[in-house]
C-alpha cells in the first residue's frame, strides 16, 4: 500500500518548501529601463558637445572670412593670441589685443572678450580692459578706463539695440592744438536703437548719450569754471545706415550726399550753477562744415555771454550785453533788504535759490552757417567753423 509523502510541487520534482500563502516569485525583468535615462543623457551630452565644437569651428571660419574681406578693402584686422572657448553654453572670442590698420587710421585695443550665448546667437556681449590707442594723421589719442562693457541685440533685418557703458574713462588727444586736450568722465553711457517707423525707409537711428562729472580743462578755461559737467544728448541720426567701416572722410561724404542730419531732441549741459538746454538740427554743408540751428534755454550764463561778447565789442559793451542776457534769463539780483523785517510766510535765514531752482529762459538761437557761429544776430568772436574733412 502506497505511503503518503506530503505535498508535491506542480512538476512533481520535489517537495514545496515555501511557507503557506506566499506567492511564487515573478520572473526577473530586464534592467534596460533602469539605465535608459542615463543612456539618453549621455547621448544628448555627446550630441551637444559635437554641436558646440562644430559651432566653434564655424565661428573661427567666419572670423577668418571677415578678416579676409576687410583686408581686401584695405582694412587689416589682427586678433593677437586668438582663442575661442566657452564650452558648453557660450562662444567666447578672446584677443590679447585687437588691432586695425588702414590707410588713414590705426588703433589698438585690448585685452578683449566677445561672448555669444548658444541659445541666443544674436545677443552679443563685449568686455575690454584697454588701453585704447588711436592714430589718424597728426592726431593721436589714448584712453583708459576701469570698466568697459558693451552689448548688441541683433535682428534679421538689422538690430534691436546696442549699448556701451564705461566707468571712469580718461585720456588725451595730441596734435589737434598747441597742447594736448585732456578729458575725464566719471561714468559714460551710449545707447542706440532703430527709430520706430523710420529705420527701414530712412535708415534713422536713435542715440542717447549720458556723461556724468565730465572734465574738459580746455573748456573750463573758456567758460571760467572748473566744476565738472553733466551732459545728456538724445538725438536721431538720419541715414545712419550709410556708415560703414571705410575712411572717415569717405563715410562722412556719403552720409552728407544721402541727406544725413543729426536731429537733436535734447541737449543738456549742467556745469556748476550754469545750465544750458538746446534742441535743433545739424548737418554738413557743401564745404563740409557743420550747419544748422539750435534753440537754446539757459540759466546762469549771463557772465559767460558778457565775457565772450567783450572779446569782440570791448569789456563795457560786452558787460552790457551780458546784463541784457541776464535780464532775459531772469538772472538780475534783487536789492538786498536793509531792515530786519521778515516777509510773511518766509523763514529767517533761508538761503537763496540755487541755479537748479531758477527756471530756464529762452536765449537767441545759436546758428551755424557759412563757417560762423552766431548767437542771434551777433557772431561769436574768435570762433570759426572749419571743415571736418
Amino acid at each position: 500500500m502506497a505511503r503518503d509523502t506530503g505535498p508535491q510541487t506542480g512538476s512533481g520534482t520535489g517537495p514545496d518548501t515555501r511557507p503557506a500563502g506566499r506567492p511564487a516569485p515573478a520572473k526577473s525583468r530586464s534592467r534596460l529601463g533602469l539605465f535608459l535615462p542615463y543612456i539618453l543623457l549621455v547621448a544628448i551630452a555627446a550630441l551637444w558637445s559635437a554641436g558646440w565644437f562644430y559651432i566653434r569651428d564655424r565661428a573661427g571660419r567666419e572670423i577668418d572670412a571677415f578678416f579676409a574681406r576687410e583686408a581686401a578693402s584695405g582694412r587689416n584686422w589682427t586678433c593677437t593670441d586668438r582663442s575661442i572657448t566657452g564650452f558648453p553654453f557660450r562662444i567666447e572670442l578672446r584677443c590679447a589685443a585687437l588691432k586695425l590698420a588702414r590707410q588713414d587710421l590705426s588703433f589698438t585695443l585690448g585685452p578683449l572678450t566677445a561672448v555669444v550665448q548658444i541659445y541666443q546667437p544674436r545677443h552679443g556681449l563685449l568686455q575690454a580692459a584697454g588701453p585704447f590707442h588711436v592714430e589718424q594723421g597728426e592726431l593721436t589719442g589714448d584712453v583708459t578706463w576701469t570698466s568697459l562693457e558693451g552689448s548688441f541685440h541683433g535682428a534679421q533685418d538689422g538690430f534691436v539695440r546696442a549699448s556701451l557703458v564705461v566707468d571712469e574713462p580718461k585720456g588725451s588727444v595730441r596734435g589737434a592744438a598747441p597742447m594736448p586736450i585732456d578729458f575725464a568722465t566719471k561714468h559714460l553711457e551710449l545707447h542706440a536703437r532703430p527709430t520706430p517707423g523710420r529705420f527701414a525707409s530712412e535708415g534713422a537711428v536713435d542715440v542717447s548719450l549720458r556723461a556724468a562729472q565730465a572734465v574738459l580743462p580746455v573748456v573750463d578755461a573758456f567758460v571760467g569754471s572748473t566744476a565738472p559737467a553733466d551732459l545728456a544728448l538724445d538725438a536721431t541720426i538720419d541715414r545712419a545706415t550709410t556708415f560703414r567701416t571705410g575712411p572717415v572722410p569717405q563715410e562722412l561724404e556719403a552720409w552728407r550726399q544721402a541727406g544725413g542730419s543729426l536731429d537733436i531732441a535734447l541737449l543738456s549741459i549742467v556745469k556748476g550753477d550754469r545750465r544750458l538746454q538746446g534742441r535743433g538740427s545739424l548737418a554738413l554743408d557743401d564745404d563740409h562744415r557743420l550747419a544748422g540751428q539750435l534753440d537754446l534755454r539757459a540759466a546762469g550764463l549771463e557772465a559767460l555771454v558778457g565775457q565772450v561778447m567783450g572779446q569782440r565789442f570791448g569789456a563795457e559793451k560786452g558787460a552790457l550785453i551780458g546784463n541784457l542776457v541776464g535780464a532775459l534769463l531772469g538772472g538780475g539780483r534783487r536789492q538786498a533788504r536793509t531792515d530786519d523785517t521778515v516777509p510773511p510766510g518766509s523763514a529767517a535765514g533761508t538761503p537763496p535759490a540755487s541755479a537748479g531752482d531758477v527756471p530756464l529762459k529762452p536765449l537767441p538761437p545759436l546758428r551755424l552757417a557759412d563757417g560762423l557761429l552766431m548767437l542771434g544776430p551777433f557772431p561769436i568772436p574768435n570762433v570759426r567753423l572749419e571743415p571736418l574733412y
